[in-house]
Parts: C-alpha cells; sequence; structure tokens
C-alpha cells in the first residue's frame, strides 16, 4: 500500500486549503468569543448544561445589583448571571451572613455570563451557572458607583512572603462565613487559597466535618468560590466527583512544592488552545442560537440540590495560560493545576 510522505501530505493539504479557501485544520470560532457577544440569557427553561468547566446554562437569570445585603462587584463585566437556584442561594446567604456571621453584608464577584459558556478570561469554570465568588471584603455601608465596583481595591489575606494568611488582614467572621456557605446541603465544594484552608484547619474548633468541601487552590486569596451541586431533574448536568470524608487538612504538598516558585529559567507551559463549540456539550448551540429573553425577570425559586453522581472529570478554574505549577497529585481533590489572574 502506498502512503505519502508526511511533508507531502501536509504540502498537498496547504494547497487543497488554498484552492478552496478553506484551513485542513480549520477551527471553529473560540467558544468563548460567541458566549461572550450574548448580552441577554436564552428565551429558555432555566438549565445548567455540562460540566463546570466544559458547558453553558440555558434560561440564566440575573443577580440584582444591589441588594439589602449584597452588591454586585465587577458589574461591566456582565458576569452576575446563574441559575436561578443559584441566585436564590447567595441572596439567602448573605441575609444568613448578615443576622448570624457579622458580616454587614457580602460582596460577590463573578458567576457566569447570561449563556454561560466558557469566557474570554478570567476563569475556565463559571460555564454552567453554578459557581460564584464572594469576596472577603465586606460590604461597605453605602452603595458603591459603578466605576468603585470595577475598580475597587479587594486585599489579599494572604502574605506574599510566608504564603500563610496574613494576620493583620484575618478576621474571625472569615471562618464563620466560608463555615456557613460550607454548611449549606446544597452546596459541593468551595475553594480558598492554601494559607486560607491552613487557616481554618487551625481554627475550626470541634466543629471539623465541614472543612470537607473545603479545597485548596492557587490564587483565591481575596475572594472565596462557591460550587452548588447539579439540579435534582436537569439530566444534561455533569455532576463532580465527591470530596470523600476527609477534612483535606494536610498542605504539606502545597507549602512544599506547589507554592515554590518556578525555578530560574523554567519555560512557561504553551497556552491552551480555547475551546471550541464542538467541545461543549451539543445543546449548548441551541441555546446560543436560542431567542434572547426579553423583558422581566422569571420569578427565582430554588430547586433541592441533588446528590452527586458518578465521578466526573476534575474542573479547571484557571483562565488559558498561566505560570509553569507543579501538576496536583491524584490525592489530591482539587479542580485543576493553573491560578486565576
Amino acid at each position: 500500500m502506498f502512503f505519502e510522505k508526511p511533508s507531502r501530505v501536509a504540502a498537498i493539504l496547504a494547497l487543497l486549503a488554498l484552492a478552496t479557501g478553506s484551513s485542513p485544520v480549520a477551527a471553529e470560532p473560540a467558544a468563548r468569543d460567541l458566549f461572550g457577544a450574548k448580552p441577554v440569557p436564552s428565551a429558555q427553561t432555566p438549565e445548567a448544561i455540562g460540566f463546570y468547566s466544559h458547558g453553558c446554562l440555558a434560561g440564566g437569570v440575573d443577580m440584582p445589583k444591589d441588594g439589602p445585603t449584597w452588591q454586585v462587584m465587577k458589574v461591566s463585566r456582565n458576569r452576575a448571571w446563574g441559575h436561578p437556584a443559584l441566585i436564590d442561594y447567595l441572596q439567602r446567604l448573605s441575609r444568613q451572613a448578615a443576622a448570624e456571621d457579622n458580616w454587614r453584608g457580602l460582596l460577590f464577584g463573578d458567576m457566569a455570563q447570561p449563556r454561560g459558556g466558557p469566557m474570554k478570561n478570567g476563569h475556565a469554570s463559571h460555564q454552567i451557572g453554578l459557581d460564584a465568588d464572594i469576596y472577603l471584603t465586606e460590604m461597605p455601608n453605602r452603595r458603591l458607583s459603578d466605576d468603585e465596583r470595577d475598580n475597587m481595591d479587594l486585599p489579599s489575606v494572604i502574605d506574599p512572603r510566608t504564603k500563610r494568611v496574613d494576620e493583620r488582614r484575618w478576621r474571625p467572621e472569615m471562618l464563620k462565613l466560608i463555615r456557613t456557605a460550607a454548611k449549606s446541603r446544597e452546596v459541593q465544594r468551595i475553594f480558598v487559597n492554601p494559607g486560607i484552608k491552613e487557616k481554618l484547619c487551625k481554627t475550626a474548633g470541634g466543629d471539623r466535618a465541614w472543612l470537607n468541601k473545603v479545597r485548596p487552590m492557587y490564587g483565591h486569596d481575596y475572594h472565596f468560590h462557591v460550587r452548588m451541586y447539579c439540579q435534582t431533574g436537569e439530566a444534561d448536568c455533569q455532576p463532580q466527583e465527591s470530596t470523600g470524608r476527609d477534612e483535606g487538612c494536610d498542605l504539606d504538598w502545597w507549602f512544599k512544592v506547589a507554592l515554590k516558585p518556578a525555578p530560574p529559567g523554567a519555560k512557561p507551559p504553551k497556552p491552551r488552545p480555547p475551546l471550541t463549540l464542538a467541545a461543549l456539550p451539543k445543546v449548548c448551540r441551541t441555546v446560543l442560537a436560542a431567542p434572547a429573553r426579553r423583558g422581566g425577570e422569571p420569578q427565582i425559586a430554588a430547586q433541592p440540590a441533588s446528590a452527586p453522581a458518578a465521578p466526573a472529570a476534575l474542573a479547571l478554574d484557571a483562565p488559558d495560560g498561566g505560570a509553569a505549577f507543579p501538576p496536583l497529585p491524584g490525592a489530591v481533590p482539587i479542580p485543576g493545576s493553573r491560578p486565576l489572574p
């Protein structure tokens, strides 16, 4: 049987591409561009579709910019959308934090785009409307302007030298808030900086079962990331594997390996190619093509959270590209290996 040499095959394909105006590796537009171009949600029944880092959101609901116990930050990003269950949960959490945890109110960061999907920057998850960032900076006693919300300094609680919590910035109320969120039956897991996880492990006291849901992750030094379970009856939502039963307080690998600076001269990793629509569930094409929902938002009704089903691939909560970091060992039940900016 006759085989063309690789170089000859490449040349032939290149000539065909020039003749037909196509490319042998013609890529679809990046999914992040397609979803980022949709300013409003689809006129569909709300549903989380796919996995947290490979999916989309039908019928998204927006978080009101202001509430009695919350304010939405980074409003220019248009990422304060989510599944109705997420929006309802965050509002309830803000009220509970104000009533029980000595928080004036919460500042909410990124949730999802109007139709979910990959984002142009900042995250690889947050795609199906069940993830949200909550800042560790307390809501001020006044309403912030849009400019302030976009540019307000959000200080890290981690000392950059030691990689541990900066005791000058840590407040016991931060533990209370994260604990309250972790005890919520709707919440599947919470991501925090390894230094924050260490602080929680040291100061949790006798009530420790909730620590199981709180998992260390690069970045996350000025906020924590809440992830909800797939909702009951939504068959196209792919659940994440269980965190098991351990507290997750063995952090030696993080401080002895993962958080060490890269060796001098280490080559940065090649940027990962952006996801295309073909990499997402087929239903996401329907979400993109669906008519826009206009007018008032539907009434928010939280749905009961379902238990996780079969194990799924680990989520990657990081942007495309990133500094070189050691790979995560399989024993660490966390979603990925690259940091948020």
